[in-house]
Order: structure tokens, then sequence, then C-alpha cells
């Protein structure tokens, strides 16, 4: 009985690890000074846009400082279309995306803006 006590001991440590290894997915982190209505991404230097990630929040806008789980893409190289509620739209060029991971946007990063 002793013998086992320390397997077992080590197979409850081990067993959450694969649920931690899983991480939280990409992640938009709204920093500009408005409301975000539509996300969309491309490769960088492409112009072939995926579809509006606001999508995937349950209001379909993302507030200041809001946090938008990103689907549909790898790793890598983005430009991002950022639209907001009145009219105006911008963009973002050559974001890093990694995996599990935050990125976030800021006025200054807008760029090419329109209205």
């Amino acid at each position: 009985m002793l013998r086992t006590l320390p397997i077992i001991a080590l197979l409850l440590i081990a067993l959450p690890l694969p649920l931690l290894a899983q991480g939280k997915g990409v992640r938009l982190w709204n920093l500009t000074s408005a409301t975000i209505s539509g996300f969309q991404l491309s490769p960088a230097g492409k112009n072939d846009w995926g579809p509006n990630q606001t999508l995937n929040d349950k209001d379909k806008e993302v507030d200041h400082d809001e946090r938008l789980r990103i689907t549909g893409i790898q790793p890598g190289h983005y430009d991002a279309r950022v639209s907001y509620p009145n009219t105006r739209q911008c963009f973002v060029r050559d974001i890093e995306i990694k995996a599990d991971a935050v990125f976030s946007i800021s006025d200054q990063d807008l760029k090419d803006c329109n209205k």
C-alpha cells in the first residue's frame, strides 16, 4: 500500500497538465479609445480578409479594454481591418500573432483611417 501512494499522488498531479496545455487561445485586447464593431484579419500584405471576428463576442462588439477570442487563424503576421460603429474604418499593419497569446491594438497602431 505504501508503494502505491507515491504513484497515485504522481498521477493526480500529472492529470491536469494536458488541460493546462490547451491554453486560452488567441485574444485581441482592444486598447483603442472606442468600441470596435468589426475586426478582420488578412495575412500581412495580402488583402485577403477573413470573417468579422467581433461576431465571436456575445454583444458583437469589443469595448475599450475588452478582450476578444480570435478564431480560425494560425500564428503569424497579419494585417487587421478595424471598423467602428460610426462607419470609421482603419488598418493595423503587420501584427505578430502568437499561439495562445494576447495581442493588443491601440489608437497609435491605427493607420489609413477614413472619415
